[in-house]
């Protein structure tokens, strides 16, 4: 896998993946920044909700489950001081469709955060990471 990473201006970043897409970064203004786009640590945050809601979808269809929605909400702690890493990161997971069953639901999530979910489990030696769901009957 690679990626690039080139500077425009001031504390503005242009991000671009190996398979082609970019993505704007940006700090705030208080560090140089305009608040252009997303912060670095942001970035890491929503790669590790992307990450675990791929690998849950997945599962899910797998095991043929009526999954018409999925949301990921993370909530991250950092520490004090430099280096300012992640230190505990919520995962909150807000499924819905007719029908779920709350037993694929849970092993979904557990086989992400424990198998599958390579940022969740890289970022696991640094923080402490914590999951919870809901399920909407819809």
């Amino acid at each position: 896998m690679k990626a690039r990473v080139k500077w425009v201006e001031a504390a503005t970043m242009v991000g671009e993946s190996g398979s082609g897409h970019a993505i704007v970064m940006d700090g705030p203004p208080e560090h140089g920044g305009r608040n252009l786009g997303v912060r670095p640590m942001e970035m890491l945050l929503l790669g590790m909700g992307g990450c675990t809601e791929f690998d849950v979808l997945h599962i899910l269809r797998k095991a043929r489950q009526p999954v018409t929605g999925c949301e990921v909400r993370l909530e991250a702690q950092r520490a004090q001081d430099d280096p300012k890493v992640f230190t505990r990161v919520h995962i909150h997971f807000v499924l819905s469709g007719k029908g779920l069953s709350e037993k694929h639901v849970a092993r979904a999530i557990r086989l992400s955060a424990e198998k599958y979910c390579s940022a969740s489990i890289m970022l696991a030696a640094s923080a402490e990471i914590t999951h919870d769901y809901e399920i909407r009957d819809v």
